[in-house]
């Protein structure tokens, strides 16, 4: 992880042993490291979409074992995902704060459901690259990578290593946002999305993600926005269920757990709703359908978790 690194992608990955690799990624993607264009065996541009159908759209096409994914966390869990079916190794380059790059978390091209998922041998961290979204995107940006953290806290896989990942990478987080956009420390932000994306990669996750990947599946909202209107809801709820992890977020973030939600809102740039980001409300009951068969609601989030307690997140992040 370093400033520039970007730049230098094509003679770090020479050195690491990534010489005969494909690259993955996206036209705006390509705009700021076009010699990994020209160093790499094919390129593959990702398409929109769902990353089932997206990595299924590829999976022919590619011949090599060591696949580069420079992009958000669509083409990187694409990568992954192809990774886990023919079989081989990701190096991974950022340019948001998705946190794919750390996890083995990802989701499987139809058809390869059951495989375990591929965690990127490599990571080339460009702060530059990962925080150059415009600032109300990249506040969402942010707020996903907090719900990495914020999730992972309370999971029966959780220990003292993720919980301490967790908390200093939202501390950073928040103390970055906190800052005027130009004198910002991006490498701050930066950091802590890698260490809360490390610590649901080992801790899991629970009723934040099964919420907002379940409305992004089905509501075709965008995944960070939706992310960002869920959270502060979700942590409402979270309060009388996990009380100890939720106090040691707020402090994290410089607040009290009765101010979570409204602090989480000012970091993410206001508050997001639901309805705002293009959800419709014929998709809140199929959303609660498939929310409540996921199966981290029972067996990662501490409690009882009904349908009434999911309809109330949802009406909350309206």
């Amino acid at each position: 992880m370093r400033p520039g690194l970007v730049a230098e992608a094509p003679a770090a990955l020479d050195g690491g042993g990534w010489r005969d690799y494909e690259l993955l990624t996206t036209e705006r993607a390509l705009g700021d490291a076009k010699g990994l264009a020209d160093a790499a065996a094919k390129v593959h541009l990702v398409a929109s979409g769902q990353v089932p159908d997206v990595s299924a759209a590829i999976l022919d096409d590619v011949g090599s074992a060591d696949l580069v994914a420079l992009g958000g966390g669509r083409v990187i869990d694409a990568a992954k995902a192809v990774a886990a079916v023919r079989g081989g190794r990701v190096a991974a380059i950022p340019s948001t704060l998705s946190g794919a790059e750390m996890t083995a978390l990802h989701r499987l091209p139809a058809g390869h459901e059951g495989l375990s998922g591929v965690r990127p041998a490599l990571v080339l961290a460009d702060a530059d690259l990962m925080t150059s979204l415009p600032e109300y995107e990249l506040r969402a940006s942010a707020m996903n990578a907090l719900a990495h953290g914020a999730d992972s806290l309370y999971t029966p896989l959780a220990d003292e290593a993720s919980r301490k990942n967790a908390l200093r990478g939202a501390g950073l987080i928040a103390t970055s946002l906190d800052a005027p956009p130009d004198e910002r420390d991006r490498g701050d932000l930066a950091l802590g999305s890698l260490l809360c994306a490390q610590a649901i990669d080992a801790a899991g996750f629970a009723i934040h993600h099964v919420m907002s990947q379940t409305t992004v599946s089905v509501c075709k909202t965008p995944h960070a926005a939706t992310n960002a209107a869920i959270l502060p809801m979700v942590m409402a709820e979270m309060r009388r269920r996990a009380r100890a992890e939720i106090e040691a977020l707020a402090e994290a973030l410089g607040t009290d757990s009765g101010s979570l939600p409204q602090r989480i809102e000012e970091l993410g740039g206001g508050r997001r709703g639901l309805s705002e980001i293009g959800a419709d409300r014929s998709c809140i009951e199929p959303v609660l359908d498939a929310a409540m068969a996921r199966p981290e609601l029972e067996h990662m989030t501490p409690g009882v978790v009904t349908r009434a307690d999911l309809a109330r997140i949802v009406d909350r992040a309206w």
